[in-house]
């Protein structure tokens, strides 16, 4: 019996989850390898109570389950699994009836905390709180942290996976100094208009969640899944990776901008359609630790207890 343990040390918590051995191992296979690891904790924002979770687990990028269920209905303490890289516990009442893979759940003695967990990691997210690190391992294993490096067969390749996971590996425990800036208001570029903050926010975190989620994925289970060219491959990446990631660079996300350019020069010069995975699954990964510290940071205290939508609309005359 595999289990693992999700330990939060500035909340004084921890919850124990037994994997599921017999359905979807596609999924349990890459978190079991990419154990141990930092990162930071996330609570659903629309879906209701669940905690989630960036994994540094590659290959859960094109991992195709064998059992999917409604997680709006599964009970609390089931964990799932998705292509988006998010390891989420159900803790609560959700909201949205979405077919995820399940691949475990918490042992029934640590049930009761998760409730306590998950207002806490709520209240760091959406309120005040400082963020909270979740530390995961392997039950009895030793604590640690690291992000695996996928193998490539050119050097340059390899060169940049090295820089891209060295990244990676400070970006899922803290945010960088550029994510800090950009939220202080700070654009070099003269990013936002007349001076706003907020709608600046608004669309860095609008274009690096689909950057992540939506092309890099699709792009690596395009490689990985189907029979595409690899010529054909590369031209995609160029239409859906560049500009996005040009106007995040425009509004302070230089790294970012930086290491899409070399990515997309050496899958430009390589012929091998492995190098192309690795690079793009080291990138997804790191986008979507870059995406979970955008939803930390933003400023959601100017909600509010009393907002309140209030819809300017006109309506024509003629409707």
């Amino acid at each position: 019996m595999r289990q693992i343990e999700i330990a939060w040390p500035s909340i004084g918590a921890k919850v124990r989850i037994t994997l599921d051995e017999r359905r979807n191992a596609q999924l349990v296979e890459p978190l079991w390898a990419s154990l141990p690891y930092q990162t930071l904790q996330g609570h659903a924002l629309v879906a209701g109570d669940c905690i989630y979770h960036v994994p540094p687990a590659h290959d859960l990028l094109h991992a195709v389950p064998d059992h999917k269920v409604d997680r709006k209905i599964q009970p609390d303490g089931t964990v799932f699994c998705s292509a988006v890289q998010h390891l989420t516990i159900k803790y609560g009442e959700l909201t949205e009836p979405m077919p995820t893979a399940p691949i475990g759940s918490v042992v029934p003695e640590d049930l009761d905390v998760l409730p306590k967990v998950g207002q806490m990691v709520w209240d760091a997210v959406h309120g005040d709180g400082a963020p909270i690190l979740a530390q995961v391992r392997r039950v009895d294993g030793e604590a640690g942290h690291g992000v695996r490096r996928m193998p490539a067969e050119s050097a340059r390749a390899r060169d940049l996976i090295e820089r891209i996971a060295a990244e990676t590996e400070r970006v899922l425990i803290e945010p960088t100094d550029e994510l800090i800036a950009a939220h202080e208001g700070r654009f070099d570029t003269g990013a936002g208009t007349k001076g706003s903050v907020l709608t600046t926010l608004v669309c860095i975190n609008g274009e690096t969640r689909p950057l992540g989620y939506v092309s890099h994925t699709g792009l690596v289970r395009a490689a990985r899944l189907t029979d595409v060219p690899l010529s054909a491959l590369v031209e995609l990446a160029k239409i859906l990776l560049v500009k996005p990631t040009e106007f995040l660079g425009y509004c302070g996300l230089n790294t970012l901008w930086d290491l899409t350019q070399e990515v997309v020069a050496a899958i430009g010069e390589t012929s091998s359609k492995e190098d192309f995975i690795a690079l793009l699954s080291h990138m997804a990964t790191y986008t979507n630790a870059l995406g979970a510290w955008n939803l930390q940071l933003f400023p959601w205290e100017l909600e509010g207890d009393t907002w309140t939508f209030r819809p300017n609309i006109t309506r024509s005359a003629h409707a």
